[in-house]
């Protein structure tokens, strides 16, 4: 992928000429951060029942101790992923966005190959037995703090890279990648699941899958090593030259020193307290990214492999379905960035609750009453399908639309913090749910999803009435939805007006 090509682009509408593949490429190499991201977080769902069989059941726990350890050793990785958000910004700032993804990079590689050996050092693979349990949490936190610092670097990254009439375009291959990621490693445990039988699979097969993602990592590093800083953290730290010499490559010649004066004036910004606002406005924000995780997207993501196996298949049929889940999740996440612009924001979000919320209780009514197969399957392929068109892509757009530029960062950084902890709660908890014997004996493995029905029910509920509607707006204008007297759901009516 070259980082220098000569193609060269016109925009009459703006009057500036640029170099929109190497645009591209650039934006590219970034997306790899995206793809990690969904490839590393959903690697473990291939895994879940090898790491139960060699780290958990030795320890011979308690029904509830043992679906508490193995949904925080599923789960571990979020909680890395938490405080790589919180990382995020001092990476941005101090290493530069590039700096902070290649920190990123370097973390997938050596959390891949730790997770998948957590024996080495001590000795052959397996020497330790239930003992590799700590080393392996360990190896997948540190997975997850380069989780959370590319799941900001990486839309950072392309958005100050990219030319204006390209942003948005560019920005949203991101959000494609992250799904792709998610669908590529389910072809991978697929794969290696096939080799062996389900015995192959708990001692070998697993190391495979977790080791993958080194492969994807160790290209992210090499290519960012080729890659330059994005020309807006350059002028943070006044190297003007180089930031020209860079938007030299994604820009013409001529045009580079005006687009350099408007970054510089760019960065003459004024920065508020989180809560000059209002409480609203951070109250509106936080819950958001919480109920877009409290649907339960994450839990059917993480263990559907387990799901489908609940439901009567094989090892192999499960990573299969596993696998038409991740396609069905990227097709309708293309069929929301073609539409979020057109329908706007809120519509979308509802119409996805709407979806998810039927499909959920559907399904948790389907185990209760013991009717599965084909059907279980049809419903849980339309849950992903609604959220995929709206809260997974939608909820990113919003947050990143609808803060005033005066407090975005401080209260971007909260939201995102928030949704990854509302990620851990619902990945760990969903084994201790779904494992409860009680709740098994009332509710046959129902009771998770009429939960997340509900969720969905409270989260159309929460949008109609709380969430402003961005469409339209400029982004200096969303102040008004959050002054005094002002109801963002209300204000959101005029918004064609800006």
């Amino acid at each position: 992928m070259s980082i220098h090509p000569r193609s060269e682009s016109i925009i009459p509408a703006s009057g500036i000429s640029y170099r929109s593949s190497a645009a591209t490429s650039l934006a590219l190499v970034a997306t790899l951060g995206g793809f990690l991201f969904g490839y590393d977080t959903a690697v473990i769902s291939g895994a879940v029942s090898s790491i139960d069989a060699n780290f958990i059941a030795p320890r011979h726990l308690s029904e509830t101790a043992r679906d508490s350890l193995s949904g925080w050793t599923v789960s571990s990785a979020l909680f890395g992923c938490v405080l790589g958000g919180l990382l995020s910004g001092w990476a941005a700032n101090r290493l530069g966005r590039r700096g902070g993804m290649i920190l990123a990079a370097a973390m997938f590689l050596v959390s891949s190959l730790g997770a998948a050996w957590p024996d080495f050092g001590f000795g052959p693979p397996g020497s330790l037995g239930a003992g590799a349990l700590g080393p392996f949490v360990g190896y997948r936190i540190l997975g997850g703090v380069g989780i959370g610092l590319a799941s900001m670097l990486s839309p950072l990254y392309i958005a100050e890279i990219a030319p204006p009439m390209l942003r948005g375009r560019l920005v949203s291959y991101n959000q494609m990648a992250i799904v792709l990621g998610i669908v590529g490693v389910y072809f991978v445990n697929w794969g290696i699941a096939r080799q062996g039988d389900d015995a192959w699979v708990q001692s070998t097969g697993w190391r495979l899958m977790l080791g993958s993602g080194a492969i994807p990592a160790l290209v992210f590093l090499l290519l960012l090593l080729r890659a330059p800083d994005t020309p807006r953290w350059l002028v943070m730290k006044g190297r003007h030259n180089l930031a020209r010499a860079v938007l030299r490559r994604v820009n013409s010649r001529d045009d580079a020193d005006s687009v350099l004066a408007e970054i510089q004036a760019s960065l003459v910004t004024r920065t508020g307290k989180m809560f000059s606002f209002g409480a609203a406005c951070v109250f509106v924000g936080l819950t958001l990214s919480v109920f877009q995780q409290f649907v339960g997207i994450n839990a059917v993501l993480y263990y559907a492999p387990g799901i489908f196996k609940s439901m009567g298949t094989s090892s192999d049929s499960a990573l299969m379905q596993t696998v038409l889940v991740g396609a069905v999740n990227m097709a309708f996440t293309l069929v929301a960035i073609l539409t979020v612009d057109r329908f706007g924001r809120k519509p979308l979000l509802v119409i996805g609750g709407v979806v998810m919320a039927v499909a959920m209780i559907a399904l948790g009514t389907m185990f209760n009453l013991g009717h599965l197969g084909i059907g279980a399957l049809i419903v849980i392929l339309v849950y992903i399908a609604g959220f995929a068109m709206s809260w997974g892509p939608v909820v990113w757009v919003l947050l990143s639309e609808m803060f005033p530029n005066a407090i975005k960062g401080k209260v971007l950084a909260a939201a995102v913090a928030a949704q990854w902890l509302a990620n851990l709660l619902v990945s760990w908890s969903f084994k201790v749910l779904d494992g409860n014997s009680v709740l098994n004996a009332n509710f046959h493995h129902g009771f998770a999803y009429w939960l997340y029905g509900a969720m969905s029910l409270l989260a159309i509920i929460f949008v109609i009435g709380f969430v402003p509607e961005t469409k339209g707006r400029t982004l200096e204008s969303v102040g008004d939805f959050w002054r005094p007297g002002n109801s963002p759901a209300g204000t959101a009516k005029d918004s064609s007006r800006a």
